[in-house]
């Protein structure tokens, strides 16, 4: 199959859509990191983003880059990916995370370059591009990870709930609205460290396709900083009408339901980050949230919203797959002589 060499300019624009992704992602994902802790009132939303932003960008310090790695190489048979390909991608991920965004689902920037990059490939080179073992491992994400985010803040809710079961609401109330910025953190740092490193897997392919990073599959240290910076600016512009969502229409917080919420979440992201799956964030908050709501009356959880959020995962990768399709032939006779 013949390799798809472009000239520096062409890379470097391919670089910042990359980039333009990962910023959307951030803006498009604030809500996973922010909503919590504004619908319980601990922060105001501007103060709320700075603290997710933070977190965001620093995330780099504390993981491996097991996902980039996952993504660059473990869906898509390296060879394929070409520039390309890699351009398509990106625009069916962007696409769908923008439709999603104005509409105000919280759908999965993840799942949504997922399925650009698995659309592109297929078009350029058939189903047989594809790397069963990575996207099982993703679907099986898809799954799970809102699964173990609902029963880890269910059970937290419950352990929480029998230790201050003789405890006078306001002192409750104060106490938890400390522990929610720790949590608030944690979860924030989950999700940098998660969905920073799709970006760094996306860009570090590119310069793999063309030589530029010599023999081996790495990410070099100035894409991993312009991804986690990306990722954080986009935190920092917020995404409101996602926000609104998770934080007050699938359930109403207190600041201890919060703090449950945001660390069976945090607990999630961190395990799947560590293994090197590209899980999505938007899941498992989401799942923890409905966890949450849960505990108290399952009539506490806004059933006709969720179910909405569920269908908009399903649609994620085959709808972002599709756009990335049609969008290869186009980009490959704008980018081929």
């Amino acid at each position: 199959m013949e390799a798809l060499q472009l000239g520096l300019p062409a890379i470097i624009v391919i670089v910042f859509v990359a980039l333009a992704f990962d910023f959307i992602n951030g803006l498009h994902d604030a809500a996973n990191s922010i909503a919590t802790v504004v619908s319980t009132r601990v922060l105001s939303p501007k103060l709320a983003v700075l603290w997710a932003a933070f977190f965001n960008f620093i995330a780099f310090l504390f993981f491996g880059l097991h996902v980039a790695t996952t993504v660059g190489t473990g869906l898509v048979d390296p060879l394929v990916m070409d520039p390309a390909v890699i351009l398509a991608a990106l625009i069916g991920a962007i696409g769908w995370n923008l439709i999603t965004w104005w509409l105000g689902l919280p759908s999965s920037s993840s799942h949504a370059l997922v399925g650009g990059i698995a659309g592109a490939g297929i078009a350029k080179a058939g189903v047989g591009a594809i790397i069963a073992s990575g996207f099982t491992k993703t679907a099986v994400a898809i799954v799970l990870s809102p699964g173990i985010g609902l029963l880890l803040a269910l059970l937290l809710m419950l352990v929480v709930s029998w230790l201050l079961r003789r405890a006078p609401p306001f002192a409750v109330d104060r106490q938890f609205r400390h522990l929610q910025l720790v949590s608030a953190a944690l979860y924030s740092l989950g999700h940098g460290g998660n969905d920073a490193q799709k970006t760094m897997g996306i860009i570090a392919v590119l310069l793999f396709s063309q030589g530029m990073l010599g023999d081996s599959f790495h990410v070099p240290f100035w894409v991993i900083i312009a991804c986690q910076a990306a990722m954080g600016l986009g935190t920092m512009m917020g995404g409101w009408r996602i926000v609104r969502t998770m934080g007050s229409r699938i359930t109403d917080l207190k600041p201890y339901q919060g703090f449950c919420a945001e660390t069976a979440g945090a607990i999630t992201l961190f395990g799947a980050t560590w293994l090197g799956i590209p899980v999505s964030t938007t899941h498992t908050i989401t799942g923890a949230i409905v966890g949450v709501g849960s505990a108290r009356r399952t009539s506490a959880v806004r059933w006709g919203l969720a179910g909405r959020i569920v269908w908009a995962w399903v649609l994620t990768i085959p709808a972002s797959g599709i756009v990335a399709w049609l969008s290869y032939f186009l980009v490959s006779g704008i980018l081929r002589p």
